[in-house]
């Protein structure tokens, strides 16, 4: 599965917030990095995350000791660094991993607060892209006043060593593929494009492909903390950066700061499902657009609610059979599965809609694809060149290597069909077919589902969004219920993600406890 926050990079007519790529859409983007330790696929982990010892082991106190050389990053107010981390935790002596840090200083007035490490999700978005483009100059002024804006890329992503698979082109192939086989042979041909992607990224990053798991980085995170001088962690993480905080949480409980959580993660589900609830999530979203929809003028969908869904899943049978021009340079026609993501992309925000109206409607009624062409490349992060972020390889390393596969093989695939297709009668299908990547995969998974308590830890703020499409409302509720010191903030609306978004509530709420260490009260709600 597979979720993105991420302001740092908008798509077309989205503002720089955080955004969660879809779990299993999407091909690369699969089974998300949480869990439940238990080999059912449907059960909770009753498995706790076990916290590290207080006394740092002598292998790792080069890394913790060492300091960080802060040089210009070409844009203006922003320093970066270079830090090392062991690229094996279990054998420190086996060779280092360098990661990318940058940060803004506090800007003052009032004192100073230490640091505030940011992530923006995926896994494999770029925090420091994040940092720079968004968090360092579009958090609250009173915030950037107080602590010094700081973000590393994770091991594997973007300017961190980053995992390759595929080249421009072979990407183009694979996001093209069809993730709705009507055959035998279709089926065959999507299981042959998950094995050459997997094959692609174990031949140019063997040993890195594993060690890129969440647990190995949030143990950079700490290592990251020491090297800025501070006692503790403070931290934003949106999407999978939940994960990446509620695991930091999980391992260093006392040495938790001041933890905002926004867009939860579960780390007590299996990957399956995560998938099937993911997949739920987006229909809830889709139900949204619809009620909008049908409220407008333009909407190319009809104007009843009831057939928004059937329409639009219609629209994409037809371009399963007859892909439409695209104007795009390098020949690419927007087929089902590049319209599915285009789709999907605008879920994420609702302030996309208007977009995704316009780009239906000049599919649907002139057969120009450009539009849904235009948001499915923005998702994948495909720029006008035709080059790829790493996004996509990135995503796949994490997710397959946190938790077993959703599903081994096809057969399995087409048993939960049905329960995947109650759960979004739109996207079910292609999401269930998506989920099957990391069966393939080249390194065995190193991670299992399990519950995250955190005892000990100082105050942990959980905020959830009750029509989030990318991580569910439940999941933020399951977190908050898992994690000993958390409190849950709820927004109550559509989007990805709170923090930032337009709710005063919310983002008040959110500042105070940044500023002042003051936790929400128990079950606030916001709109």
């Amino acid at each position: 599965m597979y979720t993105r926050p991420f302001p740092g990079r908008p798509r077309p007519g989205v503002a720089l917030r955080a955004l969660a790529l879809p779990l299993a859409a999407l091909l690369a983007l699969s089974a998300c990095s949480s869990g439940s330790a238990t080999s059912s696929p449907g059960s909770a982990a009753r498995a706790e995350l076990a916290a590290l010892p207080k006394a740092t082991p002598s292998a790792l106190a080069p890394y913790y000791g060492q300091k960080l050389t802060w040089r210009s990053c070409g844009v203006p107010g922003f320093e970066c660094a270079t830090m090392k981390a062991p690229l094996d935790y279990a054998h420190p002596g086996a060779g280092d991993v360098r990661l990318a840090v940058s940060r803004k200083k506090a800007t003052g007035p009032g004192k100073r607060l230490g640091s505030l490490l940011v992530n923006p999700g995926g896994p494999g978005a770029s925090a420091v892209g994040y940092l720079q483009a968004y968090a360092g100059v579009g958090y609250p002024a009173q915030v950037r006043a107080r602590y010094d804006m700081v973000a590393v890329d994770p091991r594997g992503v973007a300017r961190s060593e980053p995992v390759e698979c595929l080249d421009g082109r072979a990407m183009d192939a694979y996001t093209q593929t069809d993730t709705t086989p009507d055959d035998r042979r279709e089926t065959g041909e999507l299981v042959d494009t998950f094995k050459e992607f997997a094959e692609a990224c174990g031949a140019h990053t063997p040993k890195l492909l594993r060690h890129v798991s969440t647990v190995e980085a949030a143990r950079d995170m700490d290592i990251l903390r020491a090297a800025l001088g501070d006692r503790r962690l403070s931290y934003v993480g949106a999407s999978y950066g939940t994960l990446l905080g509620a695991t930091y949480a999980g391992l260093f409980p006392k040495r938790v700061g001041r933890l905002v959580l926004d867009g939860a993660l579960d780390p007590s589900l299996s990957a399956r499902r995560l998938n099937l609830e993911q997949t739920g999530g987006f229909e809830t979203a889709f139900r949204s657009f619809a009620k909008d929809c049908v409220r407008r003028r333009d909407c190319p969908l009809g104007t009843k609610v009831n057939e928004v869904g059937p329409r639009l899943k219609a629209f994409f049978t037809r371009l399963d059979q007859h892909p439409i021009p695209t104007g795009d340079a390098d020949g690419r026609k927007l087929g089902e599965a590049l319209a599915t993501t285009g789709v999907i992309a605008a879920m994420y925000d609702e302030s996309t809609w208007e977009q995704l109206r316009e780009a239906l409607t000049a599919a649907i009624k002139d057969k120009d694809g450009a539009g849904l062409l235009a948001l499915s490349d923005s998702y994948y992060e495909r720029d006008p060149d035709g080059r790829y972020a790493n996004l996509m390889s990135a995503n796949a390393a994490v997710n397959c290597l946190d938790l077993p596969p959703a599903f081994a093989t096809p057969e399995q695939v087409e048993k939960a069909l049905p329960s995947f297709e109650k759960a979004s009668p739109v996207f079910g299908e292609g999401l269930a077919w998506a989920a099957l990547n990391c069966a393939y995969w080249p390194v065995k998974p190193a991670g299992e589902p399990h519950r995250i308590e955190a005892k000990g830890a100082a105050p942990i703020v959980v905020v959830g969004t009750t029509r989030d499409p990318a991580t569910p409302y439940r999941w933020a509720r399951s977190l908050s219920r898992q994690l000993a010191s958390a409190r849950l903030l709820t927004y109550v609306g559509d989007g990805h993600t709170a923090y930032g978004r337009g709710s005063s509530c919310i983002d008040s709420t959110i500042n105070a406890y940044l500023l002042h260490g003051t936790p929400p009260a128990a079950k606030k709600r916001c709109s």
